[in-house]
């Protein structure tokens, strides 16, 4: 199989890359394929003429988007909109990478998402993944929008940015009242490796690591796990006034993976696997 993929230098596409590993594999950044330009992206598909294109490209700098609206909208919702158009053309398949900030965050913290489930995203991050998503929809039919959330693996992250914290401060603030799934990079690439595998129908999954908690209770555990001392102070969303708005409840419902027969690891034991790996 002959997979392109695009984003090559990010986190996920790093995950992606491995997963992938026995597959004829093209990595393309910005500088070889620019997904903004729908001709550049019709040339490249058409000479590569992939089975597969993972779109692991996107602008996901949060705050950023609430000031860089036109270029996020660009990445986030051009681009998918390019490789689908691409895609139809090739009758390759697009797996496209999304988030949960499609989602207004104001169920109550007892429910979860499902992926049918109204959207209202309240930043402009989750409104251009949104628009990705629709562009991907409408201009092609053999696709997989995997939304995920609150992702790390190699390379800068949550994690690694606490544990780094905790090296020179006696103690850390961390918000409690946002909730989801901590997920780990490997396991999403797992994911769609899997969809792939065992075909799965086509369309919108819900893709995080199995299991709820906050940033503070993740933080706390993290720091369990690798015997960490530094004091963890729990503070409300409002506590930062970050320009862009985080959903409260990021809380995405699985069940439509697992009844396909995805294996999806728990956050703790994903949690648990990196930090061995970061060792």
């Amino acid at each position: 199989m002959k997979v392109l993929i695009t984003g090559a230098n990010g986190m996920l596409a790093k995950a992606v890359e491995k997963e992938f590993e026995k597959e004829e594999l093209i990595l393309t950044d910005v500088k070889e394929l620019d997904i903004t330009n729908l001709e550049n992206v019709k040339e490249k598909v058409a000479e590569v003429k992939p089975d597969l294109i993972i779109n692991c490209a996107g602008y996901t700098a949060v705050d950023k988007a609430e000031e860089q609206e036109e270029l996020a909208y660009k990445i986030n919702a051009i681009g998918p909109r390019n490789l689908a158009i691409a895609s139809k053309i090739n009758d390759n398949i697009l797996i496209h990478i999304s988030t949960d900030y499609v989602f207004g965050g104001a169920k109550p913290i007892n429910e979860y998402y499902s992926e049918n489930d109204e959207k209202n995203p309240q930043a402009v991050y989750g409104t251009t993944k949104l628009a990705g998503e629709e562009f991907v929809e409408k201009e092609c039919t053999k696709y997989y929008i995997f939304r995920t959330a609150w992702l790390y693996g190699e390379g800068h992250n949550f994690v690694k940015t606490m544990i780094e914290a905790a090296k020179t401060h006696d103690k850390v603030s961390v918000v409690n009242d946002q909730h989801g799934s901590p997920t780990y990079a490997v396991d999403l690439a797992s994911i769609m490796h899997q969809a792939i595998e065992k075909k799965i129908p086509y369309g919108v999954y819900n893709s995080t690591n199995i299991g709820f908690t906050t940033w503070y209770d993740f933080t706390k555990l993290i720091y369990e796990l690798e015997g960490i001392k530094c004091k963890v102070v729990p503070v409300t969303s409002e506590t930062y006034n970050s320009p862009a708005k985080r959903p409260k409840n990021s809380q995405m419902s699985k069940d439509k993976l697992l009844k396909n027969g995805i294996i999806i690891p728990e956050y703790t034991d994903a949690l648990k696997r990196y930090l061995k790996i970061e060792k």
